[in-house]
């Protein structure tokens, strides 16, 4: 998928050095710790080396504070957890996160080669599983929250592997170390809608009938998605889980 809106700025923040730290130890049994200090000049060249003074100590401690309360932040929600979120693993390295959307409409855009003009259109409910690098996504045929039992059906879009990840072409990920499970999912959801479809996965479609034609029809008439058209592919939801 090709990114139509530049994000970058929403998921993650440019870090400039500012100044570094060396650390000096004494030989022998009785070892005494010196740390120098030096600022960095605009092109990140060490200058003003200086004993560590107690105000810069003080500054490096909460530094450092704050990045470890960053990372215990990642994926826990702001307040009560939303009843859209089914599964969370809040590993730092593997964190992942499963949730369902209700059916909606949702600006959608598509390449000039696929003959669908960009417009709003309804989609149907949907399960999202993604980490900080991935997204699989699936279709539901209601939009009651689902359980382990509960079938998946293909994603009717474009961009989407049989398994159910997305190809996100060129758009660059960047999802913050801190961000909470709210800040996650929206993210992911704006990635994956603010990018353009550009052509089918596979020689398969993910529709009972022609994708192409299915979404110049939701384009043109705003009518809700219909449900008919989905095709199941045999797995539930306890299947995503396991």
């Amino acid at each position: 998928m090709n990114n139509v809106i530049d994000r970058t700025e929403d998921f993650g923040t440019l870090y400039h050095p500012k100044s570094a730290l060396i650390f000096y130890e004494s030989k022998g049994l009785n070892k005494d710790m010196y740390v120098e200090h030096f600022d960095m000049d605009k092109n990140g060249t060490p200058i003003n080396a200086h004993p560590l003074t107690e105000r810069e100590a003080e500054a490096l401690a909460k530094a450092l504070m704050t990045e470890k309360q960053k990372q215990n932040a990642f994926l826990k929600p702001v307040g009560i957890l939303p009843t859209t979120i089914l599964h969370i693993n809040p590993s730092r390295d593997k964190g992942a996160v499963t949730w369902y959307t209700k059916s909606q409409k949702r600006p959608l855009y598509f390449i000039e080669g696929l003959g669908i003009p960009s417009g709003q259109g309804f989609v149907p409910p949907m399960v999202w599983q993604a980490s900080k690098n991935s997204l699989r996504v699936f279709a539901l045929l209601s939009n009651r929250r689902p359980t382990e039992k509960t079938p998946l059906y293909y994603a009717p879009f474009f961009n989407i592997y049989e398994d159910g990840r997305v190809c996100m072409g060129s758009v660059s990920i960047e999802i913050k170390e801190s961000a909470c499970v709210e800040e996650f999912t929206k993210a992911w959801e704006d990635y994956f809608f603010n990018s353009y479809f550009s052509h089918l996965m596979g020689e398969n479609s993910p529709v009972k009938g022609n994708c192409v034609s299915l979404w110049k029809d939701l384009v043109a008439t705003g009518r809700t998605f219909p449900k008919e058209v989905l095709k199941s592919n045999t797995k539930t939801l306890k299947n995503l889980l396991s």
